[in-house]
């Protein structure tokens, strides 16, 4: 159940920042940012580097703290808020980062149930069948006793998509997960990407200069720069009819 939070958030919003500001020194890498994300969508967010896109992310994983302002997520209120409820509003978020940040120790199979069985109070049974399903789902059903070290790139990505979806989470964060791989193995794990995209409910903030997959899987493409949304539309109309004059610089020079 969602923290009382003594306020409320629309019922079509799962996903809301409202008025944040973050600041690293004299920089401001989020100005006075709101948007939000209703249940069920995939949202890319494109911009030039350095426009605040995965610092939305790293606040959503509270891995760092807003200035100012509100972020909302399900039903609970991230910041501000004490430490137990974030840790509640977190249960309902996955994220997969550019590196993949596997236990190198454990094998694939631990690696997949180890925060269910830790964080979620799962059996050990009930994660491990959730982890095999999942395995199958990303195409490494026959991988589960094998040790990080022991997969490729490609490989260890889709672990760690797997590991992301183990939790359950209301809200995937994808943030730039092909930019540490070798362009050979960039396309399976965009796949697998495509294939939870299409076959889930699952809500989906993605962070990414792949281009083609934000326009395959994207319901609304948001465009940074400095710290502020200055367009947003569905990806046929972004990528082929942008109105502002930076969105169209931008996509000129990686499309």
């Amino acid at each position: 159940m969602p923290a009382d939070t003594g306020h409320t958030v629309p019922n079509d919003e799962l996903i809301r920042f409202t008025n944040v500001t973050k600041r690293f020194g004299d920089n401001t890498v989020l100005d006075d940012l709101c948007f939000s994300v209703r249940p069920g969508k995939h949202v890319t967010l494109i911009g030039p580097s350095g426009s605040g896109k995965t610092t939305i992310l790293r606040l959503l994983m509270t891995l760092t703290m807003p200035d100012s302002g509100t972020i909302d997520v399900d039903g609970g209120r991230l910041f501000p808020a004490d430490e137990r409820q974030r840790r509640e509003v977190r249960k309902r978020i996955g994220m997969v980062f550019q590196q993949f940040n596997l236990f190198p120790n454990m094998t694939v199979l631990r690696n997949i149930t180890e925060a269910p069985v830790r964080v979620l109070g799962l059996s050990g049974d009930e994660a491990e069948e959730r982890a095999r399903g999942l395995l199958d789902l990303v195409g490494l059903a026959d991988r589960a006793g094998a040790r990080p070290s022991q997969l490729s790139g490609g490989q260890q990505q889709r672990v760690a998509i797997a590991r992301a979806l183990a939790m359950r989470p209301r809200v995937l964060l994808l943030d730039e997960v092909t930019s540490a791989l070798d362009p050979e193995l960039v396309a399976g794990v965009l796949d697998v990407l495509r294939d939870i995209a299409r076959t889930t409910d699952i809500t989906m903030l993605c962070v990414t200069h792949e281009m083609n997959f934000a326009r395959d899987i994207s319901d609304e493409v948001l465009m940074f720069d400095a710290g502020k949304v200055i367009e947003s539309g569905p990806p046929e109309k972004m990528f082929s009819e942008p109105e502002n004059a930076r969105t169209r610089e931008f996509l000129g020079a990686v499309l």
